[in-house]
Formats: C-alpha cells, sequence, structure tokens
C-alpha cells in the first residue's frame, strides 16, 4: 500500500512525524508537506507562481519532499511528481493538525483541504487533528488513523474526507470515540490595530471561540469538550438542492 501524507502545519511539525511513523507499519510511506506552517489556508493553490520541491528526511518515509506552495499544493502535485516514478497512491492523510478542525471551522483548514485533493482525485482521504496548538498526545490521533484505514480503502468512492479530532490528552484518559456532525463555530471577532502610518493601517485577526446553543449532544464541537474523540465525514459536495429548486421557480429571461 502506498500512503500519501502532507499536513499544514510544515513538515518539521511534530504531529505529521508522528503520523508518517504510525502509518509505517501498514504501506509505504510518501510526505509531500510544506516547507513551513500554512494553516488556515483552506484550498488554496497556487496557480499564478512556481512551485519549488527538494528532497527531505522525514522518518518512517520511504521518500519525503518539502514544499512552498499550499498545502492543496503538496498533495496535487506530491500525486504527479509520484505517479511520474511509477507510484500510484492508495490513500491519502493529512495531519496530525495541532489544532482542532471542528463544525465549520473546517472550511478555512488547510489540514482538511488538502485530504480533500484525494478525495477529488477518487483516492480515500482522511485528516487527523489534536485540539490544541500546543499538541502534546498524538498517541490517540495515531491508534485511530490506523484504525481507520481498511474502511477508508474498502469505502474508496462513497465517502468524502474522514476528519479525526482528539482532545490533547493521553489515549487513556480520552471517554471514547464518537461519530459526530460539525457543529458550528462561532468567535468573538475583532481585527487589532498594531500600527498606523500615512494612508496604511496595519491590523492582526484574533478570535475567541463562544459556546453556542446549536452545539447538541451529536456535534464534534461538543463531544470534544466532553473528552470524546470524533470522527466525522466532511462531503465535498456545494451543490444547494434545496435553492437550486428555489431558483428553478424565479423563470429567469434574458
Amino acid at each position: 500500500m502506498n500512503i500519501l501524507i502532507s499536513n499544514d502545519d510544515g513538515i518539521s511539525a511534530e504531529g505529521i512525524r508522528a503520523l508518517a511513523e504510525a502509518m509505517s507499519d501498514f504501506g509505504d510511506v510518501y510526505v509531500v508537506a510544506p516547507h513551513t506552517q500554512r494553516s488556515a489556508s483552506s484550498h488554496a493553490l497556487s496557480v499564478n507562481g512556481k512551485i519549488t520541491v527538494k528532497e527531505a528526511y522525514l522518518p518512517g518515509a520511504v521518500l519525503a519532499y518539502e514544499c512552498d506552495g499550499t498545502p492543496a499544493d503538496c498533495v496535487k502535485l506530491g500525486m504527479d511528481i509520484l505517479r511520474r516514478r511509477g507510484i500510484e497512491i492508495d490513500i491519502v492523510y493529512s495531519g496530525i493538525n495541532h489544532g482542532g478542525n471542528l463544525g465549520t471551522d473546517t472550511m478555512y483548514s488547510g489540514t482538511v483541504s488538502a485530504a480533500a485533493e484525494g478525495i477529488l482525485e477518487g483516492i480515500p482521504a482522511v485528516a487527523v487533528s489534536v485540539n490544541s496548538h500546543q499538541a502534546a498526545h498524538f498517541d490517540a490521533a495515531c491508534r485511530l488513523a490506523a484504525e481507520v484505514l481498511p474502511t477508508a480503502i474498502e469505502n474508496k468512492g462513497k465517502i468524502g474526507v474522514i476528519s479525526i479530532n482528539t482532545p490533547n490528552l493521553p489515549a487513556e484518559q480520552i471517554r471514547g470515540v464518537k461519530t459526530a456532525r460539525l457543529g458550528k463555530v462561532e468567535y468573538s471577532t475583532n481585527f487589532k490595530q498594531v500600527e498606523s502610518c500615512g494612508e496604511k493601517t496595519t491590523y492582526i485577526y484574533s478570535g475567541t471561540l463562544e459556546e453556542s446553543d446549536s452545539w447538541t449532544e451529536d456535534a464534534d464541537i461538543k463531544l470534544i469538550r466532553m473528552g470524546y474523540a470524533t470522527v466525522s465525514a466532511v462531503k465535498y459536495d456545494l451543490n444547494d438542492y434545496d435553492g437550486l429548486k428555489e431558483i428553478d421557480k424565479w423563470e429567469l429571461k434574458l
């Protein structure tokens, strides 16, 4: 089995190293990851610039590259580079992310978007995250990443990105695993002005997560706070079918 791993925290992040070593027990691991931190890149592609890759070393990987593109670039270009070498990828993993990818935050996630490149190529894909930017416990995330491997392969083409999130706790302290829907994530957002010079003003974004009444017992954002690991399915069909039916009634004309 050929496994492609990427992330958005950069190739030097502890999470991707833990994942590469864990998945090397199940097949040949290939890594193509950003050369630096690229969090919240969403599904951006470098369509107007050059992308440079160079070989790197990562324990557990048969071959590794660092790339100055986005996370989605890494997977898209990585599959092409490997295909030219006669290597066809069977499954894409992205992570382990330092920070949760929960609820509506998945829209911004470079981790989930990197995995989604696999889905768009018809390849099963798994995104793996630990719910802390100071993540220190990757054992549970690695175990779940390995556990979903056979069923992800079996269900090729039937489901979207499998998104795993674990609390930043040792595996034995996590209450269990729950299938979860994506909840609504809201922030008290503000842009702090840090500099002003003439006509130019500089801001820094910050946001504090706010609890919401919409967090039902089956929502990932609620369950992770209760101490559970969550597994969700993220679908990449952007059609609003009810909206299309409504628009069809408008009888638009030119």
